[in-house]
């Protein structure tokens, strides 16, 4: 893929990681393919890129790598437990490619930790939690953004819009940050 884009575009300069959703299972559903699946579609689709795209970066000595990582991976939810673990270890990742890379000039590698965003698939774990808990999907919808400082979930725009920042120059000396974006949800330091 890294080939591919390079030879029909030119140098990577920046890689935003932001795909493979780990399923969210009851506890009682738990098993080892759950586990393996979730590092499939999480962990591994993000560190096979960064490999690819990163070492081209250092090569160079420029580039910025942004890995969208769900809080999960902070706060642990028995309905997401494989996403969760996938998500702290892709946490751990980034700081340790920020640190490794940083010592090639011009190489950053930072997250974003965004809570619950609206989408498809904020809809699916809201079905999920009503169907356990038999209530309506309107009645937990209210529940979850009702605990929510800022009173709503982000957008999949705030999101992209903090990616942005993070791939641009203006952060030129921010590698190694995950940042949290959970409309004040959780006050973890």
């Amino acid at each position: 893929m890294a080939d591919s884009v390079e030879k029909h575009l030119g140098p990577i300069d920046i890689l935003i990681n932001s795909a493979g959703a780990a399923k969210r299972y009851p506890i009682q559903e738990l098993n080892s393919q759950a586990w393996r699946d979730a590092m499939d579609a999480k962990f591994f689709t993000y560190t096979n890129a960064a490999d690819a795209v990163g070492r081209r970066m250092v090569s160079r000595k420029q580039g910025s790598i942004v890995n969208i990582i769900g809080l999960g991976g902070k706060v642990a939810s028995s309905l997401h437990l494989p996403g969760g673990a996938a998500n702290s270890a892709l946490m751990l990742v980034t700081v340790g490619l920020a640190q490794a890379y940083g010592r090639r000039e011009g190489v950053r590698v930072n997250a974003i930790n965004p809570n619950t965003t609206t989408g498809e698939r904020t809809n699916i774990k809201i079905s999920l939690e009503a169907n356990l808990r038999h209530i309506s999907e309107v009645q937990v919808l209210a529940e979850q953004q009702a605990k929510i400082p800022m009173g709503r979930y982000a957008t999949p725009e705030e999101i992209a819009d903090v990616a942005l920042f993070l791939a641009s120059d203006k952060a030129s000396y921010v590698t190694g940050a995950i940042i949290p974006m959970d409309g004040g949800l959780y006050p973890i330091i």
